[in-house]
């Protein structure tokens, strides 16, 4: 099995890569890349549409981002780790998401009440992962924004929400982040098995390490 691995944060070792890493343990045996996409050269779109008329998928501008549609199209599954921005994605990931236009064509389709291009290739038997962190406590609202648009672009993906992340660089915290990085490499290996994930294995990745008003009280002492 072919897995792509598409780092968002600027940081190879970001919070949320701690556990994108922990989950890739689990698929171990697998064909495993990682590609960091603040080192790349991706364009934002400008909007031309030259992709949607063409059949090849290939974007006209020419850099880094076709690579990633080649790679796309050649794995079986691909998982996109980032942090949470203001709410949604860090920009230069967002430039790559952005730039999947090629992948459809002019013509629209409806399913259900939905409107959408048609694709130009078959993504439907290919696993889109989405593992995302934030510094902030539990609320729901801290990824709803993200969820419907990760919905609406890969077509209910399978999406993973960690909440207080910033403490898994923390040493001191290793006896509450140590169990839960684990929970992260037993999905893993749970997805190896099934190309899926249990709601309730879900449920457990995305509980909060701590308390709100504890994690609150740690973080502004550490930064205040």
């Amino acid at each position: 099995m072919k897995i792509l691995v598409l780092n968002g944060s600027p940081r190879k070792d970001s919070d949320t890569m701690i556990l994108t890493s922990a989950f890739l343990e689990g698929l171990k045996d697998n064909d495993i890349e990682i590609i960091n996409i603040i080192e790349k050269d991706i364009k934002p779109c400008v909007g031309c549409f030259s992709c949607l008329k063409r059949d090849e998928i290939k974007c006209a501008i020419d850099d880094y981002q076709n690579e990633i549609l080649d790679k796309i199209i050649d794995s079986d599954v691909i998982i996109y780790s980032f942090p949470l921005y203001f709410y949604s994605v860090p920009s230069h990931l967002k430039a790559s998401w952005d730039r999947l236009l090629p992948l459809t064509k002019w013509e629209l389709i409806k399913t259900g009440d939905r409107y959408d291009h048609v694709l130009k290739c078959d993504l439907s038997k290919k696993k889109f992962i989405i593992i995302s962190g934030c510094g902030l406590p539990d609320f729901e609202d801290n990824f709803k924004a993200l969820k419907i648009m990760c919905k609406n672009t890969f077509y209910y993906p399978i999406c993973i929400f960690a909440r207080e992340t910033p403490i898994l660089h923390n040493p001191n915290a290793n006896p509450i982040t140590a169990p839960f990085i684990n929970k992260f490499r037993e999905a893993g290996i749970e997805f190896s098995k099934t190309l899926d994930l249990k709601e309730e294995t879900i449920e457990e990745l995305e509980k909060p390490m701590l308390c709100s008003d504890i994690y609150m009280e740690i973080v502004n002492k550490i930064h205040g």
